[in-house]
């Protein structure tokens, strides 16, 4: 999925406030990581992931690496924090600028 810089622009905005719901400390990205965010993403289109001191990948290797394998577009990368958005495929709740809705 490739989002325009005014979708980026109003996920940042959205997820501004949100508190991270997943955490990828040293292993890395894991398979329990991945269904981690798998789930958070089935609650919420918009999440924030932290990427722990004790990680020892590179936080943009990990965001790269959780967008690509749960099929969600990286938003940010602010510091050790991600922010990923996947959209509801039946009803989803955030409305891009770029889908005109």
């Amino acid at each position: 999925m490739e989002l325009t810089g005014k979708d980026r622009r109003a996920l940042r905005a959205l997820g501004h406030h949100r508190k991270p719901v997943v955490f990828v400390g040293k292993d890395g990205v894991t398979d329990a990581v991945v269904t981690a965010v798998a789930e958070a993403h089935a609650g919420d289109e918009l999440i924030k992931v932290r990427v722990l001191d004790t990680c020892e990948d590179d936080r943009n290797e990990v965001a790269a690496a959780l967008a690509e394998r749960t099929g969600s577009a990286l938003v940010q990368v602010l510091g050790r924090t991600l922010l990923l958005y996947r959209p509801d495929p039946e009803s989803p709740e955030i409305h891009l600028p770029s889908t005109g809705s």
